[in-house]
């Protein structure tokens, strides 16, 4: 590199595009945003160093991996981080990256394409004999694939899971629970494969019944160096996609979790990873653990690890993309505490989680003190695309203890206010008086059976009271003359 400022390109959008910016300008370096013209008035736009326009938008232009390496080149950037989501696990972008003299920050693209292929990361995994849940390859075609499928469920048993081999983020997943279903659901699931990902490849895993979900988080240099920062638990889901994450895991076995954090590092290698990567496995009410898939980016709980660990994910991200070796060995790695991470959605948890897009934020006030931590998009006169997903902000909190983390939750959640949408705000405080997650027992059925976290008098809470009381200062304010 020359002695001239390394310049960055975020190719992502929202709260992760200003997590990245942060870090890139602590490390001194030159941050550029990249938008569509519904997030003309992002944020992270606006903290960025200079901000390139991609098109009209919405998501296809976040998409498009030639307009995304056109930016690059015209700005003069060194490197691509992508985030996560939209091209952030797309090999092909990866390979357009490398073939345009750009650094990707994050794994090659071989090694991308390989454990993006759920059948091509079963493999690996079983040639270096990581656990894993009994499963196919790729289902064939027609006539044949329903016969494998079949055969499959007839060794096994019903449940299963019917998996897209291209899927990721909990999408392209369905349960058959007989042979009636596989029948239907085979070519139904196909059809979404091929619209979600450009792939029709569909396979089997046996179910594992109600499953605590623990991820590692792996960080690889390009000098042959792997270690982990511990584990987070995701098990708290809807639609198979995360709410709330913690770390440490609260499986009272350390043992356990020791080797499967052995085994995380172990799988990292098999594969030839390099970056920052999450390890995820499923354990099962016997405490055998499996492995599930490596997820090949920054994740969105990153939040809860960097603070049990002080260990800044992003920074090491880029710093091994760059070609440095890793600055801390495992011994290093001394995890303090608990933390909690609680996605603050514009969703209607009682609507389906029906998201509250194009409403405006007339009112936020968010909370603070010792161990808290905001990861937001979100500010008094936002409004929110309906174009995008509904992430308003990550919460984050830190304590010493269980107990003292969930307690400063509680108090952080009671002190958020946000006027103007539904948020998740009210359905996170049932979560933090629930008797079962106060006592850090939990699985993935968490929400299924505890349906009484639903019911809740948004008009009585005192942060709707409060938040209506402000709202309506806000609308006298501005209305003068209305009564």
């Amino acid at each position: 590199m020359t002695k001239e400022k390394k310049k960055i390109l975020v190719a992502n959008r929202g709260e992760i595009a200003i997590r990245i910016i942060r870090a890139i300008q602590e490390l001194g370096f030159e941050a550029v945003a990249v938008y569509e013209k519904p997030d003309a008035r992002s944020l992270h736009i606006r903290l960025a160093h200079e901000s390139v326009l991609l098109g009209d938008g919405p998501r296809c232009d976040y998409l498009n991996i030639e307009k995304i390496i056109r930016a690059a080149q015209a700005v003069g950037a060194q490197a691509i981080h992508p985030g996560y989501g939209f091209l952030a696990e797309n090999p092909y972008f990866a390979k357009c990256c490398e073939d345009a003299g750009l650094i990707f920050i994050g794994p090659t693209s071989k090694v991308i394409a390989d454990l993006g292929n759920k059948v091509v990361a079963r493999q690996i995994m079983a040639d270096a004999g990581i656990p894993m849940v009994p499963g196919t390859s790729n289902l064939s075609q027609g006539r044949k694939g329903l016969d494998e499928a079949l055969a499959f469920a007839a060794a096994h048993g019903y449940p299963v899971m019917l998996k897209a081999t291209a899927g990721g983020g909990g999408r392209g997943i369905r349960r058959v629970d007989s042979d009636e279903q596989m029948t239907s659901q085979i070519p139904t699931a196909r059809a979404e494969a091929l619209a979600a990902f450009g792939d029709d490849s569909v396979y089997l895993e046996k179910l594992v019944i109600n499953p605590k979900h623990v991820e590692v988080q792996i960080l690889a240099d390009n000098h042959g160096r792997t270690l982990h920062l511990g584990t987070r638990d995701c098990s708290i889901q809807r639609r198979n996609q995360k709410l709330i994450e913690i770390a440490p895991s609260m499986v009272g076995k350390p043992a356990l979790l020791e080797e499967i954090c052995r085994a995380a590092v172990k799988a990292a290698k098999a594969a030839g990873y390099t970056n920052a990567g999450t390890v995820e496995f499923l354990i099962d009410r016997d405490y055998n653990y499996y492995f599930m898939e490596i997820n090949t980016r920054i994740q969105v709980e990153h939040t809860v690890t960097e603070m049990i660990t002080g260990i800044d994910i992003v920074r090491n991200q880029i710093k091994l993309a760059f070609g440095e070796p890793l600055a801390i060995t495992q011994e290093d790695v001394r995890p303090r505490g608990h933390a909690i991470e609680l996605r603050i959605n514009a969703e209607d948890p009682k609507n389906n989680f029906m998201p509250e897009g194009g409403k405006q934020v007339l009112v936020y006030r968010s909370p603070g003190g010792f161990g808290v931590r905001l990861d937001g998009i979100v500010y008094q006169g936002y409004e929110i695309p309906e174009v995008y997903d509904s992430l308003l902000v990550k919460m984050t909190v830190h304590g010493f203890t269980w107990n003292e983390t969930v307690n400063r939750c509680r108090r952080c959640l009671h002190n958020f206010v946000i006027a103007g949408p539904k948020t998740t705000i009210p359905f996170y405080m049932n979560i933090v008086e629930e008797p079962d997650f106060i006592a850090g027992d939990f699985d993935t059925s968490y929400l299924e059976t505890h349906p009484q976290l639903f019911y809740y008098d948004e008009d009585k809470s005192d942060v709707s009271k409060l938040s209506k009381f402000i709202a309506e200062i806000h609308h006298r304010k501005h209305n003068p003359f209305s009564s």
